[in-house]
């Protein structure tokens, strides 16, 4: 399978639920959550049916800056988002996009690596704490 840059973990939560353990656990590292949408209640407004689906967008400068002092382009994808989606099994995915990932697409080089890879290990740490997994 192609690398997407797309990293998901399986949460022993619901998606809502996913959410509010992921808005807890960023807030308590000291990150601004930007916004929470419900996808699923966008497509409700509509007349369409999804699947529970909610995006949660958040980070710091601090982590942020230094990808966009390296290439500015890199703010199309800050803040950092995480999508916590219902698949057709039932079971409830934490996704998000893989740092290193992201600092190859954009063409990082030297001067952001530190926030990437802090980037990455935060990540790691903060979606394994919401979804209610060990981190390996």
């Amino acid at each position: 399978m192609a690398n997407t840059g797309l990293v998901s973990v399986e949460s022993r939560f619901g998606v809502g639920e996913t959410i509010d353990r992921l808005v807890e656990t960023v807030t308590h590292a000291g990150l601004r959550v930007f916004a929470r949408i419900d996808h699923a209640a966008g497509a409700h407004e509509i007349g369409a049916s999804l699947r529970p689906t909610e995006l949660l967008v958040f980070g710091h400068p601090k982590g942020g800056t230094p990808l966009m002092q390296d290439q500015q382009l890199a703010g199309i994808d800050l803040p950092i988002k995480a999508l916590a989606w219902e698949d057709e099994q039932g079971k409830v995915w934490l996704s998000y996009n893989d740092a290193h990932w992201l600092a190859e697409w954009h063409g990082l080089g030297d001067a952001s690596r530190d926030a990437v890879a802090a980037i990455a290990a935060g990540m790691k740490r903060v979606v394994a704490a919401a979804a209610g997994v060990n981190q390996s």
